[in-house]
């Protein structure tokens, strides 16, 4: 069976952010939705896998940002599993413009009973079990080490039922969408994303109160945020970017603009 999901993909106006370009949180989005729509070519994709009473947990992603396409740009997204840990898996996303990558992702996922929440082999379940195509992102998970007393609360964030998906929780890209709230508007136009790390920690519900906290250990362009409810840690990210020669372009000069 070929593994590699192959889609193109338009950049529209519910993909970008204010620089009219590809947004981060949405960068994030465009690699789920691809990612989900192989996993429903495979035969595993989420409400299959609820009718067997187990569902899948994503527990961490990272993202390299190469160039950030603009709206109405249309790019090439594959997704594609490279391998079966027994217990845990990795898909690759490659986001191509022609033949040049854009952005590459990578996402570590597991299984869960659902009544019991206890981890499910792969190995029993609808999913490849050989055959997995090469990684275009091999570079490994990172351990964020920030030291406590780095941590600054920045605001804090009451879950409403916009932010819950379909297992009844946060959505994951809630989560991103939350954490990128700690930085100005201005510092996301007059900065370009280089590398984003997420690491999904624990469930949290409508209702719940999240504290969300940044630490800033290598200087301004490289920024850890970690969210919790009632001190339990349910999210962290570490994002780099790089700093730009000018501002942002103006709306009218981005390519595709009328």
């Amino acid at each position: 069976m070929n593994l590699i999901y192959k889609k193109e993909r338009v950049v529209s106006s519910a993909f970008i952010d204010s620089s009219v370009k590809l947004g981060i949180a949405q960068a994030v989005l465009l690699v789920q939705d691809n990612l989900t729509e192989c996993f429903d070519m495979l035969g595993c994709d989420g409400v299959t896998y609820l009718d067997l009473n187990v569902f899948w947990v994503f527990t961490k992603m990272r993202i390299r940002f190469i160039e950030r396409p603009a709206w109405r740009e249309t790019v090439r997204a594959e997704s594609f599993p490279v391998c079966n840990a027994g217990f845990r898996t990795n898909v690759n996303t490659a986001v191509y413009r022609g033949d040049k990558p854009v952005l590459l992702a990578n996402q570590e996922a597991c299984v869960l009973d659902k009544d019991k929440h206890r981890p499910v082999k792969l190995t029993g379940l609808p999913f490849p079990k050989d055959g997995f195509p090469p990684a275009v992102f091999e570079e490994p998970f990172e351990r964020f080490a920030v030291p406590e007393e780095s941590w600054t609360e920045v605001f804090t964030h009451v879950i409403r039922s916009q932010n819950i998906d379909m297992s009844g929780h946060m959505n994951n890209n809630e989560y991103i969408k939350t954490a990128l709230d700690v930085f100005p508007n201005d510092f996301l136009l007059a900065h370009e994303p280089l590398e984003l790390e997420v690491h999904f920690l624990g469930e949290s519900r409508e209702g719940q109160t999240l504290s969300v906290c940044r630490a800033d250990l290598n200087g301004a362009l490289g920024s850890y945020v970690k969210i919790a409810e009632s001190g339990r840690p349910v999210f962290e990210m570490k994002i780099v970017f790089a700093e730009w020669t000018s501002r942002a372009a103006p709306y009218g000069a981005m390519k595709g603009a009328v």
